[in-house]
């Protein structure tokens, strides 16, 4: 036996414009068609935007199962996507509906700025106008290409270092320079931003230096020297760089900087309080030795490192003056640390700077969590 067809059911109504987009402030008549097969007329009909009833003074019926409503100066739309506009039967019965796109069209994304890590890769970040909110879900796309020679390429990892970026993990190329701009895409068009022209060599940070120690200058109560290493890519290639240095009491949340350290990988800080303990931490600026001689840009600050400044001869003897029971405590505490130093560390004092130094930030870690909880 033939086998039987089933038709498929029609829709109970049809809404037309069907998903318009509209700029912002427009007007819209919208109307709903409820089929022959349900016996439904116009006045049956309602019409609701976003959940809520539209008055029916905006109703006018244009046949006998037909209802039109209208919309005047609509606002941008409230949520990404599309303001629901749908028709009901008088039961409340959704018949149909409809996504209205209410917005403006794209602006051109503005300020854009990359940088290469250690040479490797680029990453740029750019604004997306002036205004910014198009009500619209909209599209940005970088792309780039070699001045005079290349083909536009797309990049693909967007939001690696926040909303208006893009990370362009490898095959770059060394003096050329690349041509970079973004699109901007949604329903009502698309927009440009100018073309930033940019040499790799001209925008690169590096990782922060490494291996940075602190130590005391013999027994100068006021000083401490800093040494580190050049991050590794300034070794490999033809660079040269700037450092800065920054440095806290253990106690302080201020930050001093020392700006003139230029190219050298050490330093020595002076005017520092005895019997203190010192944050430091050190960043590069990299400048190529080829090519134009950029500004360049700081890489992040080198993760802290601590130690102490000697205790002053002049407060160590003598009467000591009560220093309330909290000081006694350290006292003593440092008596039996030092003690144990001397009993283990066969006459090698630097190894009880160190230990005592490693001591005070591991003391201040402690504290900073009990002061949390």
């Amino acid at each position: 036996s033939a086998p039987l067809s089933v038709s498929p059911a029609a829709d109970p109504a049809v809404i037309s414009p069907q998903d318009p987009t509209l700029v912002i402030g427009s007007s819209l008549v919208a109307t709903c068609t409820v089929s022959p097969d349900f016996a439904l007329k116009a006045e049956d009909l309602y019409w609701t935007l976003n959940g809520r009833r539209l008055p029916a003074a905006s109703y006018r019926a244009l046949g006998p199962s037909t209802l039109g409503v209208a919309l005047a100066h609509l606002n941008g739309s409230r949520q990404q996507s599309g303001d629901n506009l749908v028709c009901h039967s008088r039961d409340g019965g959704i018949l149909a509906g409809s996504c209205l796109y209410v917005g403006l069209p794209p602006e051109k994304p503005v300020n854009i700025t990359c940088w290469s890590k250690n040479m490797k890769d680029l990453t740029c970040k750019w604004a997306p106008g002036t205004e910014g909110e198009t009500f619209l879900p909209t599209n940005y796309t970088l792309k780039y290409k070699l001045r005079w020679y290349g083909r536009d390429n797309t990049c693909q990892e967007y939001h690696t270092a926040g909303p208006y970026s893009c990370h362009i993990p490898k095959d770059l190329a060394l003096f050329t320079p690349y041509e970079i701009w973004v699109e901007a895409s949604n329903r009502l068009g698309v927009a440009v931003s100018d073309v930033v022209m940019l040499d790799i060599l001209d925008v690169v940070t590096t990782d922060p230096p490494s291996d940075v120690h602190v130590s005391r200058v013999g027994d100068l109560e006021d000083q401490l020297s800093v040494r580190w290493s050049s991050p590794t890519a300034l070794k490999d290639f033809f660079f040269q760089a700037k450092y800065q240095i920054q440095y806290r009491v253990e106690d302080s949340s201020e930050w001093k900087v020392v700006d003139d350290v230029g190219n050298q990988t050490s330093c020595r800080l002076a005017g520092l309080r005895p019997g203190t303990v010192y944050f430091v931490q050190v960043r590069c600026n990299p400048f190529s030795s080829y090519g134009s001689k950029k500004a360049g840009i700081w890489s992040d600050w080198s993760n802290p490192t601590a130690a102490s400044t000697p205790r002053s001869e002049r407060s160590a003897g003598g009467c000591d003056p009560k220093g309330g029971e909290q000081n006694t405590t350290l006292r003593r505490e440092l008596k039996q640390f030092f003690g144990w130093v001397k009993k283990h560390a066969y006459g090698c004092s630097n190894l009880g700077i160190k230990l005592y130094d490693q001591w005070r930030v591991w003391l201040q870690k402690s504290h900073k969590t009990r002061n949390q909880v």
